[in-house]
């Protein structure tokens, strides 16, 4: 007996499971925007702060890096919603999906590079470079080991 092809292995037409996983992505950009968009505003309003123009060139490279990269992060987050409009009713729906995981996958990424540059950034300022240097590097990777190594370590095992 053939395999319908229509269907995934647990039943679920694929029309229904690509609509599903469409719909999840979507959601959790949802989940990740407003944190792009905080820091950014943020970082878009430092610059007129008082003492600011304080700041070593250092810092101001790893302030640019970090304005730089929440801009990319939020293009990168955003152009998935941008995607299914322009596309909406296309018949390109699974495509779609695969692209937009990997814009959010690298904008996901490049804001992890964002965070990490405003912490060094604030915590040189405030502390000084070693703790600067060591703040950051804890930062990237409590994301590595949140965003990249628990994922993957827990691929293929149950309910996806």
């Amino acid at each position: 007996m053939t395999q319908d092809k229509s269907k995934e292995q647990d039943g679920t037409p694929e029309k229904e499971r690509v609509d599903r996983e469409l719909i999840e992505l979507l959601n959790e950009i949802r989940v990740a925007l407003p944190g792009v968009q905080v820091l950014f505003a943020f970082l878009l309003i430092l610059p007129f702060q008082q003492g600011f123009d304080r700041v070593t060139s250092e810092d101001r490279a790893f302030f640019t890096v970090a304005l730089l990269a929440c801009a990319l992060a939020a293009a990168l987050l955003i152009a998935p919603s941008m995607y299914h409009r322009l596309n909406f009713r296309q018949g390109n729906k699974e495509r779609m999906l695969f692209e937009s995981n990997r814009l959010m996958i690298a904008g996901m990424v490049i804001l992890a590079i964002g965070v990490a540059c405003s912490i060094y950034l604030i915590a040189d300022v405030v502390y000084g470079g070693t703790v600067a240097v060591i703040a950051t590097i804890a930062t990237l990777v409590v994301y590595a080991a949140l965003w990249v190594v628990l994922p993957l370590s827990r691929r293929g095992q149950g309910d996806g």
